[in-house]
């Protein structure tokens, strides 16, 4: 567990840091209750059962709510300063019929509403519908998700594999990443159920199978701090932001 003074010297070393008893038992039944009310054709599902969704900050209110909370501006304030914004929100789970392995890989693509040509975007691509470019690294560099942990999340039930402090070398080409992870310690990110995960997107980070697989759910938000240039927006961008 970081405490806050030494926050963002975590963040900026690391790449990323575990704070614990965030959320309460009662915000969590709160935001589960609102998940499972959002309509199929909005998630991802095995058999029935959920396992990804998207757009949480669009389609879950009570997401939304928590990402502009003022617990949220506090705790992102001393990494991202003054003027900050919730742009993207998914959630991940782990269940039997969709406990796949996650490979070493850095978050280098971001959402947004519409294709706009400027320099250093691309390649672009769809995900579930959704339009897709990487941007400049100093766009990720701007940038920080908060992985909020509605359940227990350790080694044996996929929790997030890290290498520290691997953000600081910008992106890295994924004919790289293994010869970078070899010569690497990996630290794993277990963290409990109310807690979270605040990583850098250029963070080197993977997941292994869930051994004992039951839910690992994890509502996962991106937060930048600058806007996009050429009239490029991105795909969620509250009309009101932090001043």
């Amino acid at each position: 567990m970081v405490i806050e003074m030494d926050l963002k010297t975590a963040i900026d070393l690391d790449g990323f840091a575990v704070i614990e008893n965030v959320l309460s038992r009662g915000e969590i039944v709160d935001l589960l209750r609102a998940l499972e009310q959002v309509p199929d054709a909005s998630s991802l599902r095995k058999r029935s059962a959920i396992f990804a969704m998207r757009n949480l900050l669009d389609i879950v209110p009570e997401v939304r709510k928590l990402a502009c909370s003022p617990k949220v501006n506090d705790l992102l304030k001393p990494i991202l300063g003054e003027h900050f914004f919730p742009v993207r929100g998914i959630l991940f789970d782990k269940i039997p019929d969709a406990n796949w392995k996650v490979p070493w890989h850095q978050d280098v693509t971001i959402a947004v509403q519409t294709r706009t040509e400027a320099e250093g975007f691309g390649p672009w691509s769809m995900k579930a519908e959704v339009l897709h470019v990487q941007p400049p690294a100093p766009i990720l560099e701007s940038m920080i998700s908060v992985r909020f942990h509605m359940d227990d999340c350790r080694a044996d039930n996929g929790a997030l594999r890290t290498i520290p402090g691997s953000h600081r070398f910008g992106r890295i080409p994924e004919s790289e990443i293994s010869a970078f992870r070899a010569k690497s310690s990996e630290r794993i990110c277990e963290v409990d159920s109310g807690g979270v995960l605040l990583m850098r997107p250029l963070l080197l980070h993977a997941s292994s199978p869930a051994l004992v697989p039951d839910h690992r759910r994890v509502i996962h938000i991106d937060f930048a701090s600058a806007h996009l240039p050429a009239g490029m927006h991105w795909l969620y961008e509250p009309v009101a932001r932090r001043n």
